[in-house]
């Protein structure tokens, strides 16, 4: 089961947090289970959120470049070597979670959003 994040007051705090500009704070880190997509909605768009460490955090975006369903915060997280991976749940397309090149049909891209967690939040650049 996926979770979508609330931002609510916290998004309105996030302008009060000190943010540098293109960066929003999305929930604590500790909201985020390890191994587990979460679903927010960052600045106006849909993003999936996955905690892969204690404070190691990939932001994609939660639309499924294949089909256009937003359902990537549902994937299966996995690697290709040391590259951590997010396979899609319809067709199990599989990205690279840093970048969001697509391993298995060329020509899909998945965006892909820097992320770090300052304060025990994370932050996404959008």
């Amino acid at each position: 089961m996926t979770a979508t994040l609330e931002l609510g007051t916290l998004a309105a705090e996030s302008d009060l947090a000190g943010c540098e500009a293109g960066w929003h704070r999305v929930c604590a880190v500790d909201d985020l289970e390890p191994a587990w997509g979460e679903a927010a909605l960052v600045a106006g768009r849909q993003v999936a959120l996955f905690r892969t460490g204690p404070d190691e955090v990939f932001a994609v975006a939660h639309q499924d470049p294949a089909t256009g369903a937003h359902v990537m915060a549902r994937g299966i997280l996995g690697s290709k070597g040391t590259r951590p991976t997010i396979a899609s749940p319809l067709h199990k397309e599989v990205y690279d979670l840093e970048t969001g090149e697509c391993f298995s049909t060329p020509g899909l891209q998945l965006a892909a959003y820097s992320t770090r967690v300052t304060g025990g939040f994370v932050e996404v650049q959008v």
